[in-house]
Order: C-alpha cells, then structure tokens, then sequence
C-alpha cells in the first residue's frame, strides 16, 4: 500500500467555524462557512428547511403548488450570505487543520 501524504490526509478533515445566517426572505437561520469567495459550505436543520419559502414551492406546500425537480439551493439564501459577507458579518477564511 502506498504511503499517504500528510496533506493528502488533511484533505477531508477540514475545520472551520460557521456562522448563523438568517434568510432575508424566509427568516431559515443556517450555519455557514465561506472557505474562499467560490466555496461555501451550509448545514441546514430540518427546522430551516422546512420554514425555506423555496424549498416549500417545490415540495407542493408553499404558494404555487410545486412537486418538481429537487432544488439544490435556495436563491434568496445565497443573496442573504452574499449580503452577509459584503457588510464584514461572516468572513472569507480557508479552512484550518488544526
């Protein structure tokens, strides 16, 4: 078997520290972590996703029925964490592995 670099370990065993955002149009709060302007990270509670206004249009219980093709994220929410990334309210920092 061969050797595996130190980095190549560290790889999957990032750490970081998620902040709270709440989603202007909808209020879901979910953690965030913003690794670089292109990569961000969102762990949603089954609470948040229940009360995501979009989430809610596709899966038949919000406004406009729904019942279509899973949605991968939520638009609104992404312009929330963008807003909260232009004010200063949630960094840009890469992931330690420490």
């Amino acid at each position: 078997m061969a050797a595996v670099s130190r980095r190549a370990r560290l790889a999957d065993d990032r750490r970081a520290s998620p902040q709270s955002v709440r989603c202007a149009r909808c209020g879901a709060a979910v953690l965030v972590a913003k690794f670089s302007p292109q990569h961000t990270s969102v762990q949603w509670t089954a609470a948040s996703a229940a009360s995501c206004a979009e989430f809610a249009v596709w899966a038949g219980t919000g406004a406009g029925g729904g019942g279509g093709a899973p949605v991968e994220a939520c638009g609104a929410l992404r312009d929330s964490i963008d807003a909260a990334v232009a004010s200063g309210l949630l960094a840009v920092c890469p992931p330690s592995y420490e």
